[in-house]
């Protein structure tokens, strides 16, 4: 979801483009309304000074600018006190458009006190009545396209978190029928639940060894002590341990898998699930569960930051995709020409973010058979452990020896940090086969989004063997991620790619 300083920021622009449209539009609306005029009323006069002495002859722009500086910050104070920069699922329609209304007449109001206060007959009401008509309407134009936009990703279940409960088998009936009549599966989806020691009985309406319920299967995944691979095979975004009121030595183990794996935990008290309180009350802030819970959160899962990432990728990936269109065709055209029984695009199928499979693209640089003769060059492996190179891949066509030396071959992967699959920085994703050989502690560099240049590739990946060394990289930049940091291998990476030491 946007953050609210960008709501500040859009809102900050429309009003300024309001002010430049209430400029333009109010003289003309004025001959209008004027005597004589098409749209004359005889009570609008009050809205403006009489002609002529308004007709051509408005103050310079400059002059006006007090008043849009002086509603700004009023518009915006309104708009936080009527809720307008709440998350726009959060809002009704009707409260969009009532905020985005009444913030600007609260703007103007300031604006009319003061001319009030100074006996200022000479400035045009009906520049001021303009201003806020068109503030409101380009306030709540945007919010209701946006809130729209949101909605129907929202019921299309884009937004929906999957998530995982552990706990004990009271808690677990309880949780499970609180998911089934309070939690819409557009917001949250129960994968499943993991039991805390194998003899644990299922909950009362489980069926074929699953949970049933509101005629969906809740099934038992494994115990506690599998969680961490579970974590790392499956998209999962929360996992919501029930606490209970003795023997809770399995939590420290979720704990451990979830923070290393960077994964929203919610540790819920037993005792306030299937207990009863008589006087206290659970006060919630901002829990969209409603659950009395613990919420423990990867650093920057929320941050802005984070938001500036994702906009940054879909802007220099569009931007980039348009600009390389013309590379793209004469790349395109000299693996034709070159190897016309190949195809252009090698399909890339690999696992990014929290085990989810995508299929990214590159330009092919290898013979068709390169898949099938990986296994009678193993032996020839640079690489130790899960994963194969060869700096001279005898699979290479000569073209792709060209392409894959200043990177060329990856430039497909744009499309894959346009769709949000991949970023422009990030760890590199796994294949499969690869994924199956990784130990648990490399599985890490798969808990955020993977990209396409990293630490590895801008320290000179052709010098480094050990794949270990490669990960440990990896868990740098996730460890120590920041926009700045993604800007400077951004620009290492231009530098490799000029300097030709690419794959």
């Amino acid at each position: 979801m946007i953050p609210r300083r960008f709501f500040w920021l859009f809102d900050l622009i429309g009003l300024g483009l309001a002010f430049l449209g209430a400029y333009v539009l109010a003289p003309r609306i004025q001959i209008l309304v004027a005597p004589g005029g098409f749209l004359h009323l005889s009570w609008l006069e009050v809205l403006s000074p009489p002609l002529p002495d308004w007709i051509g002859q408005f103050p310079p722009l400059m002059e006006l600018l007090w008043i849009l500086l002086m509603m700004i910050p009023a518009t915006l104070l309104f708009m936080e006190v009527f809720g307008g920069y709440h998350p726009l699922l959060w809002q009704s329609r009707t409260r969009v458009i009532t905020s985005s209304l009444l913030a600007p007449l609260g703007g103007v109001s300031l604006v009319t006190l003061v001319l009030f206060v100074l006996k200022s007959p000479g400035w045009s009401r009906l520049f001021v009545f303009s201003l806020m008509t068109l503030s409101g309407l380009s306030l709540g134009a945007y919010r209701l396209t946006l809130r729209s936009y949101f909605l129907r990703r929202l019921n299309a279940g884009y937004y929906a978190k999957n998530v995982v409960l552990a706990g004990l088998t009271p808690a677990l009936e309880w949780i499970i029928r609180y998911f089934a009549e309070h939690v819409a599966s557009e917001q949250y989806r129960l994968l499943g639940y993991m039991s805390m020691y194998p003899d644990q009985p299922l909950p009362t309406m489980s069926l074929a060894g699953g949970t049933r319920l509101a005629g969906q299967t809740v099934p038992l995944l494994g115990e506690v002590s599998d969680l961490g691979e579970l974590l790392i095979h499956h998209p999962i975004h929360e996992v919501i341990a029930i606490q209970p009121s003795a023997d809770g030595a399995w939590l420290q183990s979720v704990i451990r898998d979830c923070d290393y794996l960077r994964v929203t935990l919610r540790i819920v008290p037993e005792a306030l699930l299937i207990g009863e309180l008589r006087d206290l009350q659970i006060r919630y802030r901002a829990e969209p569960l409603h659950l009395p819970a613990v919420v423990l959160k990867p650093r920057h899962l929320d941050s802005e930051a984070l938001f500036v990432k994702r906009l940054i990728d879909v802007v220099a990936s569009a931007i980039l995709l348009i600009m390389l269109s013309p590379l793209f065709l004469l790349i395109a055209l000299a693996i034709k020409a070159t190897t016309p029984n190949l195809p252009v695009f090698y399909p890339w199928r690999v696992i990014g973010q929290n085990g989810k499979p995508f299929t990214g693209y590159k330009f092919t640089t290898m013979v068709a058979d390169a898949d099938e003769r990986k296994t009678e060059l193993m032996p020839q492996n640079e690489m130790t452990g899960p994963v194969f190179k060869i700096k001279d891949d005898p699979r290479a066509t000569p073209l792709g020896r060209f392409l894959r030396k200043y990177s060329l071959n990856e430039l497909p992967q744009l499309w894959s940090v346009l769709k949000g699959d991949m970023s422009l920085v990030g760890p590199r994703p796994a294949f499969q086969q690869e994924l199956a050989r990784y130990e648990f502690w490399h599985k890490r560099k798969l808990s955020i989004r993977p990209g396409i240049t990293c630490l590895w590739q801008v320290r000179g990946r052709n010098k480094i063997n050990d794949f270990d060394n490669w990960v440990r990289m990896d868990l740098e930049y996730i460890d120590n991620w920041s926009l700045w940091l993604d800007f400077k291998i951004l620009i290492w990476t231009v530098w490799v790619v000029i300097m030709g030491t690419g794959s």
